[in-house]
């Protein structure tokens, strides 16, 4: 036994292996099958199911991340336009409403049509259309100013937005009658003298507009007329019968402006209409009066054209507080410009009806002045202008 295995020889080591060789080169035609398997299925399906892999995974996170960013920008984009269609239903609601200004003036609306004109056509600038989204409720006192309280109330009673008064009397009728509806002021002397205003700078309450410093340029009109009428002794003041806080702060800076000139100031009192005016200057003429003025305010306005050929008449040198006066043949003005005012007030109409309170606007000095000279006029009663004042004046008509 022991013989035999001697004899036998060891086995060859590729013979030894043959079998299991065999064996392997299944498994690789296995592994090679699964391969072409695998690549086939990375080249045809693989697309369709990334979400398998793992970057396809972290593609899968940055999707659901970025989907959440949309979410969230999707959630605040809708939040704005829900937003924007409140705000734009609120504008819409406003741009709707018809807004009720009341007007409240001493004269007559024939008197009062141009400078009416100028504040209108400011509204219209600023994108306002008369009758589609506001409307004026005129109240015209007609040269009456005691009617002022009275038609104040009546204006408050129709539960106007705001009201506009042109002068200190309507002004002060208007705050008696209401603390809550706004007002502006379109040209008032001295707002804070007359108890409308606490300061330029802070009105407070529900008044502001405009300060035309009117009783200072009372002064500077003296000055003028002086200049202008050589030998120039005494000077005629129309006065609005009745007393007022308007005529007493005038008067306070009139007497004693006119002593410092070297001036006699005659006063003289007289309603405002054609016979009151004719004795007036008839009186003016018997004190021998060089040259004439009216105060300020717009009670005169509506009569300016008798004065101005009543003055005319009387060869009386003269000037005035408007500028109205020149265009209707006046000799001199020297004083705001009015129209500017009324473009302001209309301003501040506009800002108050788009939600700003009174109170938050300062009231706005006068800051456009004029002094006009008009030849023709100086030539129909004999006078001749000095040089250096014409060289003065801002226009002058030849």
């Amino acid at each position: 036994m022991m013989r035999s295995l001697k004899g036998l020889r060891p086995p060859i080591k590729s013979q030894v292996k043959s079998e299991p060789e065999r064996n392997i080169d299944k498994k690789v035609q296995l592994f090679k099958a699964r391969l072409l398997f695998l690549r086939q299925w990375k080249v045809y399906v693989l697309p369709r199911f990334r979400h398998k892999t793992s970057t396809a995974r972290r593609e899968a996170k940055g999707m659901r991340r970025e989907g959440e960013m949309n979410k969230r920008k999707l959630r605040r984009f809708a939040l704005c336009a829900m937003l924007l269609a409140l705000c734009a239903s609120a504008d819409a609601q406003q741009t709707g409403k018809v807004a009720r200004i009341g007007f409240l003036d001493s004269s007559t609306a024939s008197g009062m049509a141009v400078l009416v004109d100028a504040f209108r056509q400011e509204l219209r600038k600023l994108g306002w259309i008369e009758g589609k989204n506001f409307t004026i409720e005129y109240r015209f006192a007609e040269g009456k100013p005691e009617r002022a309280p009275e038609l104040a109330a009546e204006l408050v009673r129709l539960k106007v937005d705001l009201i506009v008064t042109t002068a200190a009397p309507q002004a002060l009728a208007a705050k008696g009658a209401t603390t809550t509806i706004p007002i502006v002021m379109v040209n008032v002397g001295d707002p804070v003298a007359f108890g409308l205003v606490a300061s330029l700078a802070r009105p407070g309450g529900n008044v502001t507009g405009n300060a035309s410093l009117a009783p200072e340029l009372n002064t500077k009109r003296l000055e003028i007329l002086k200049d202008a009428v050589p030998k120039l002794a005494r000077v005629g003041l129309l006065l609005a019968p009745g007393t007022s806080i308007t005529r007493d702060l005038q008067l306070k800076e009139l007497r004693p402006a006119a002593q410092a000139l070297k001036l006699k100031l005659e006063e003289i009192e007289t309603q405002i209409d054609a016979k009151g005016l004719e004795r007036a200057f008839q009186t003016a003429k018997q004190k021998q009066v060089g040259a004439i003025m009216t105060t300020a305010g717009f009670r005169f306005l509506t009569e300016r054209k008798r004065i101005v050929e009543l003055a005319v008449k009387y060869r009386l040198p003269a000037i005035y507080s408007q500028k109205e006066y020149v265009d209707e043949g006046g000799l001199m003005f020297y004083g705001v410009d009015s129209t500017d005012l009324y473009r302001r007030a209309a301003v501040y109409v506009d800002k108050i009806l788009k939600g700003t309170k009174p109170a938050d606007l300062p009231v706005q000095q006068a800051t456009k002045f004029e002094f006009v000279i008009n030849l023709k006029a100086a030539k129909q009663i004999g006078l001749t202008i000095p040089p250096d004042l014409l060289a003065r004046a801002n226009k002058v008509i030849k």
